[in-house]
């Protein structure tokens, strides 16, 4: 089993949720999260006064899926969350130990 975690602009949720569906992928959390990377913010103007956004708005998307859908839902993410300009985001891979479903103890895929 892996999580995979991706960053991503708010506008584009509803493309990567439709995109990871037509995979097979059944579960998502979505995060409203803000932070910066090689974008390093922006500045704004506000009533006449010029100040720096560092901190950029950004959707936080976490899914576990099994080995055999991990490329299928990775290569969704990338192609619909992409827009081709800077701060679109990051995609990250990690393993997962165990995965329990509370209500039925069920464990592993079966969990998911």
């Amino acid at each position: 089993m892996k999580l995979i975690t991706a960053i991503i602009k708010p506008f584009k949720l509803e493309d990567v949720r439709l995109a990871l569906s037509e995979v097979g992928v059944t579960g998502l959390t979505v995060t409203e999260v803000r932070g910066f990377g090689r974008q390093k913010g922006h500045t704004e103007l506000y009533r006449g006064a010029e100040y720096n956004v560092d901190f950029l708005p950004k959707l936080k998307l976490e899914t576990a899926v099994t080995e055999a859908l991990l490329e299928q839902a990775v290569e969704a993410i990338l192609s619909s969350a992409a827009t081709g300009k800077i701060g679109d985001g990051k995609v990250f891979v990690s393993s997962l130990d165990e995965v329990i479903r509370i209500r039925t103890g069920e464990t592993g895929p079966e969990a998911v």
